[in-house]
């Protein structure tokens, strides 16, 4: 708690003195705007929002809060799903973007590592991977405005988790700042150090909860120089499971994505997405959309990608199929998979989920959610979309706007569905989310499908980071009674 004599004056004075005058921002209808998260469900306030323009300034900042008991939420591109990055504590807090950190301290071709600052932009880290010939691969619809600091904290996936693995297989090292203001200066680039604990992977996931990402070294893959994209249509998920087995033994290590489209979502993407179009003359019930590239300029991968469908599409496996054959094909297909952005708000109430099972268990996950929803809610539109190759399925439940009569009566009915959607996840021992994040949205989920002892041991790690519960309040764990 702050001290008895706390003065949000005084406080905000010594804090300008770090960062500058410009770099504390107190005027309301700018708190309220960042304070406000990427989908707007959740409404935060906070005695400042705060932009350090170094290390040593967000420690500079994080001491002062801790002297005074002040909490603080660290934000990047405020891109999440989850309110991970909203102040909602009533305790006084500061909101503290790192924008200005976005510096790439360090490329090095040889290493095949990228050391970048925590409010670098993800696109912005790819460009500069690409100008010394070489592919920072996490790769996510946001990637224009999130950044990377966000991006470790939610430990993100994106599309290429399939080859690339998500963030913690990204991060070499790392730079955080405690919930003391002192640094952990951990931002090595070694692809082997077995000298105790592997501290960076506390942080990894953590969403602001340990502490604040500042800086990060990277690794970097091989260019991609050539690629073959395909969408095909299919049955069922059992079928789509099979195609994924022979896409492996065709392409190896070469493919970077496999996903699946369920056909309501696809509806929903036709009708609502701009620039969109149906690149086959029936509809059907599932479409995959497959993507496999390598480094050696002259590979006929779409050679390899017509005998791998050629068989499929003669044995009935796949009822149609395309495969691209330019750049804007390409994009084209792409734009049916991560079209959406703000479309759902626009067509109704939603409610949106993140979860993974083991990849065989995908058939059995996604017919017994569709039943499991529509016999508690008939009028339900069951929409799904998702990472098959890795067993990460996003199942989104949509409902007219004038379905429930107030916000009480919706969130009874996301409670029950959460609670269908979970048990049938943790029955097949999936989880409930898979690259989102808890934030807010998710912890009652967590807290009621966690193993009680996996949750005391988070516990226990996060009252010894952070004794006095600064760093991102409110955040992944409910709050306990006193």
């Amino acid at each position: 708690m702050p001290a008895v004599d706390f003065r949000a004056e005084d406080f905000l004075g010594r804090i300008q003195a770090v960062v500058g005058e410009r770099y504390v921002v107190t005027d309301a209808s700018e708190i309220d705007h960042f304070a406000t998260d990427h989908r707007g469900r959740y409404h935060g306030t906070a005695l400042a929002i705060v932009r350090p323009g170094s290390t040593a300034e967000v420690s500079g900042v994080v001491k002062l809060c801790a002297e005074h008991g002040v909490a603080v939420t660290p934000q990047g591109g405020n891109t999440g799903l989850c309110g991970g990055a909203t102040p909602l504590t009533n305790r006084p807090s500061i909101l503290m973007r790192l924008d200005r950190l976005n510096r790439v301290r360090e490329v090095s071709p040889i290493d095949d590592t990228i050391t970048v600052e925590a409010g670098c932009v993800l696109a912005d880290i790819q460009a500069a991977a690409a100008g010394v010939d070489r592919l920072f691969p996490l790769s996510l619809g946001a990637e224009g405005s999130c950044q990377i600091g966000g991006n470790i904290s939610t430990n993100a996936g994106g599309i290429a988790v399939l080859r690339y693995g998500a963030m913690r297989s990204l991060v070499l090292g790392l730079e955080v700042v405690l919930a003391d203001g002192s640094v952990f200066n951990g931002l090595r680039r070694l692809r082997k150090d077995n000298a105790g604990y592997d501290l960076k992977q506390l942080f990894i996931g953590a969403e602001g909860t340990l502490g604040i990402v500042t800086a990060a070294a990277l690794k970097l893959s091989p260019a991609i120089k050539s690629r073959t994209v395909a969408m095909v249509q299919m049955a069922s998920v059992e079928d789509a499971l099979t195609l994924f087995e022979r896409t492996r033994k065709t392409f190896g290590e070469r493919i970077s994505s496999f996903e699946i489209i369920g056909s309501s979502y696809m509806d929903f993407v036709l009708k609502y997405v701009a620039n969109t179009s149906m690149p086959f003359e029936q509809k059907a019930d599932w479409y995959v959309l497959i993507e496999a590239g390598e480094a050696n300029t002259g590979a006929d991968l779409a050679g390899a990608m017509e005998e791998l469908l050629g068989p499929a599409l003669e044995g009935g496996l796949v009822s149609d199929a395309i495969i691209a054959g330019s750049l804007a094909q390409e994009e084209a297909l792409w734009r049916l998979r991560h079209g959406v952005t703000g479309e759902f708000k626009v067509a109704g109430k939603t409610m949106s989920h993140d979860t993974s099972v083991p990849v065989s268990c995908q058939p059995e996950f996604t017919q017994a959610v569709e039943k499991g929803v529509l016999e508690a809610y008939p009028d339900a539109n069951v929409m799904m979309v998702g990472h098959i190759g890795d067993g990460n399925i996003h199942v989104v439940v949509l409902f007219p706007h004038e379905r429930f009569a107030d916000a009480a009566a919706f969130d009874a009915a996301a409670d029950e569905i959460d609670a269908i959607i979970d048990d049938i996840a943790i029955g097949l021992g999936g989880s409930i989310t898979a690259e989102h994040g808890v934030g807010t949205s998710y912890r009652k989920r967590m807290a009621r499908t966690k193993d009680p002892f996996e949750l005391a041991l988070m516990r226990r790690v996060k009252a010894a980071l952070d004794p006095d519960g600064l760093m991102n309040p409110e955040k992944i764990f409910l709050p306990t009674a006193h």
